[in-house]
């Protein structure tokens, strides 16, 4: 079976649970899809996304854990697909191709390019704002014995990072030997250098 938004061979369960969606009543996939994209569009919110798919669940007599995975096989198509900028047309291909039918294949491949903006937004912010550097502390320090051994003579280095994640910043502490540390150094001067070609 031949995708465009996988490369390595799926499951046989998660062409099944494309089958299952068939199954959904028209009002029921288009709530199921409506949800998934509110999620996507707010990866952040999991807690309201496991809460509506369980209000879901209870309101058409179904199981939370079974409507979760199938849930996430479903996921797989959005996320690849953004992964490599896949057309309306592509999604829906891959989307027959794994047995969902015409009707809901369409729905869901128009609800891809409806949103296909936003998400797109949304992931090369998130790439390009991972972790952004605030402040640096360091300090050089030599083990000169333990316990066990007389004399160690270890030379090290501790960092004390402090990274914004969003809204919140974050200490990450690193502790370095010697060669690691010139290592670390000798990548900064590389991504320093590469910054300053793009400037």
């Amino acid at each position: 079976m031949q995708l465009h938004f996988a490369k390595e061979v799926l499951p046989d369960s998660v062409g099944t649970d494309f089958q299952n969606l068939n199954k959904f009543s028209e009002q029921q996939f288009n709530r199921l899809i409506e949800i998934l994209f509110q999620f996507l569009l707010d990866p952040k919110e999991t807690d309201r996304f496991m809460r509506l798919l369980t209000e879901f669940a209870g309101e058409h007599g179904m199981s939370a854990g079974p409507l979760r995975n199938l849930m996430k096989s479903v996921l797989l198509v959005p996320q690849g697909a953004l992964k490599k900028n896949l057309t309306t047309e592509q999604v829906k291909e891959d989307l027959l191709t794994l047995g969902l039918n015409e009707e809901k294949a369409s729905h869901f491949s128009s609800q891809w390019g409806e949103h296909y903006a936003a998400l797109s937004r949304l992931a090369v912010g998130q790439t390009l704002m991972v972790n952004q550097l605030v402040d640096m502390e360091w300090k050089f320090g030599v083990t000169v014995g333990t316990s066990e051994i007389q004399k160690v003579g270890n030379i090290f280095l501790q960092l004390k990072l402090v990274v914004r994640k969003g809204q919140s910043a974050e200490n990450v502490f690193m502790e370095l030997t010697l060669p690691q540390f010139y290592n670390f150094l000798h990548e900064m001067e590389r991504a320093k250098a590469s910054m300053e070609c793009f400037a």
